[in-house]
């Protein structure tokens, strides 16, 4: 089974949690509140995004992290690269640093090209803002997540009460 670590599903949740935010230069401490990630797993998600230019620091009293680029502009496959390095299924690709443990079924290395390219494209396809879309099973109307009123719902498991007793 194709998997995402762990890592990568946090930095899409840290991610967006920021994007909820506008603009906003928030701290470590701030996103992980905002989103119950532990605050050593998102100093960690923010050093691999920062040097991914996904997101920027800014030093000084006033300082904390806020998005390289607006969440339209941002893709899946740059979150997924910046966490876990280049996108394909199998060793055996074009260009791969590591020779592929299979060199004599050559044939089927352009082939697995193909399924590679696909996949790229499919992520790269899909933004941070598409991610932050909530299915409609959710029970989420989107206008809340135009507004921001969900900007601590990213940490709202499913299922749990909701205090301010919308569905």
């Amino acid at each position: 089974m194709f998997r995402l670590n762990r890592l990568t599903d946090y930095a899409v949740v840290v991610m967006s949690q920021m994007a909820l935010r506008g603009g906003e230069t928030r701290s470590a401490q701030q996103i992980s509140d905002d989103t119950g990630v532990p605050l050593p797993t998102v100093a960690k998600l923010l050093n691999l995004l920062g040097r991914a230019k996904l997101v920027v620091s800014q030093r000084g009293a006033s300082g904390g992290y806020t998005l390289g680029a607006d969440p339209e502009e941002i893709t899946v496959a740059q979150i997924i690269q910046a966490m876990e390095g280049p996108i394909a299924l199998t060793a055996c690709v074009d260009g791969a640093a590591d020779s592929c443990d299979s060199e004599a079924f050559g044939p089927m290395r352009g082939n697995w090209n193909k399924v590679n390219g696909a996949i790229r494209h499919a992520l790269t396809s899909v933004s941070l803002a598409d991610m932050m879309v909530f299915p409609p099973a959710f029970g989420i109307p989107s206008g809340d997540l135009a507004s921001g009123s969900l900007a601590s719902g990213v940490k709202k498991e499913a299922g749990a009460p909701n205090p301010a007793g919308k569905p």
